[in-house]
């Protein structure tokens, strides 16, 4: 029988779904194996009165429909957005959250509206400081009182990068619902909590913004050790990770591909390198996908598997500046950012 390739529940409700490692098979992700991250259940959207509001310390506040988002130019970017939690579920101790292993992300090609030229429309003041996301789900906290929609923020100077998107499509067909229909916020390079989506209001403001999901959640907490104590979470950590061959998988000798896909938020990856023996040597991949600046890349070695035994496969990302993964993971409270080289056992028969 065939493999058929699902998604990988971690939570119900809300529903928060991996992908499938596995079925790294194309650089696009289909929609239906695409990872699914939320906070609270799904919101009601009703189009017919849904309106994007922009706001705030603007001269021209403006109230767009869907259909006036339609009618301005469209570009289209290739982004792959990794949840701050990916990989979560490998620290120890563990943390609280998803337990997100290897899927926490996936690829697609974005289409919409630039912010860029939706703020400058709207002349932003001299004195803004950052500018505010709000989707439209919302629900309560284990951690404090209330109801609270999700809401981000981001600085001026990366709002208005030319960039980042206001999406209306994804992989060339209208936004899915559960990825945030009819509008998302789209933010190359950083991790997925800052695309908002089900975006229903943009508000520019003159001082930082201390919603929960900005100082509460996506904050690395640490103790000790010379890494700041609090510091936001923000752009992708350089990261690779093994698709094939699985931890704990049994084999036969011969020719095996190893395969997997790269990822960094600040500079390029450079080079994959594998080690079959524990990190004792280490060996180029090769890479499968041409570079896109803020896309996975998916890489391959071809390791002879010639003897019987049990082998320690190691995967590590080097970025054009040589930054190389860390042995040892950053361990933070809440567990963001895990991009410690990834080790797996294969066993050789």
């Amino acid at each position: 029988m065939l493999y058929q390739p699902h998604l990988i529940t971690r939570r119900i409700v809300p529903e928060n779904q991996e992908f499938p490692m596995l079925s790294l098979s194309s650089r696009i992700t289909p929609e239906h194996l695409f990872y699914v991250r939320n906070h609270f259940p799904y919101p009601v959207v009703d189009l017919s009165s849904w309106k994007l509001g922009i706001g705030g310390l603007v001269d021209q506040p403006a109230n767009y429909s869907y259909e006036d988002l339609l009618r301005m130019p469209q570009y289209s970017l290739a982004v792959t957005l990794q949840c701050a939690g990916e990989k979560r579920a490998y620290f120890h101790p563990l943390t609280p959250g998803e337990q997100w292993e290897l899927g926490a992300n996936s690829h697609a090609v974005w289409t919409g509206v630039r912010l860029a030229d939706l703020l400058r429309a709207a002349g932003i003041r001299r004195n803004a400081l950052e500018v505010t996301f709000e989707g439209m789900d919302r629900g309560g906290r284990t951690d404090m009182p209330g109801e609270f929609t999700f809401m981000r923020s981001l600085p001026i100077p990366v709002a208005c990068h030319p960039d980042l998107l206001i999406a209306l499509y994804m992989n060339g067909q209208p936004l899915p619902f559960r990825h945030g229909y009819p509008a998302r916020l789209i933010v190359p390079g950083w991790y997925g909590m800052a695309s908002v989506k089900w975006l229903q209001r943009i508000t520019v403001i003159d001082e930082p913004f201390q919603g929960p999901f900005q100082t509460n959640d996506y904050v690395y907490l640490r103790e000790g050790g010379d890494q700041p104590a609090s510091e936001p979470v923000t752009r992708i950590r350089l990261n690779a990770m093994i698709a094939q061959p699985t931890d704990q998988e049994v084999i036969a000798r011969g020719n095996h591909w190893i395969t997997g896909a790269a990822i960094a938020g600040d500079h390029p990856v450079a080079l994959v390198e594998i080690s079959i023996d524990h990190g004792d040597t280490w060996h180029a991949a090769s890479w499968i996908d041409p570079h896109e600046t803020y896309a996975w890349r998916r890489w391959c070695y071809l390791w002879g598997a010639d003897q019987k035994g049990t082998f320690s496969m190691m995967a590590r990302a080097v970025d054009l500046l040589g930054n190389t993964q860390p042995v040892r993971p950053d361990w933070n409270k809440k567990g963001y950012g895990y991009n410690a080289i990834q080790k797996i056992q294969v066993h050789v028969e």
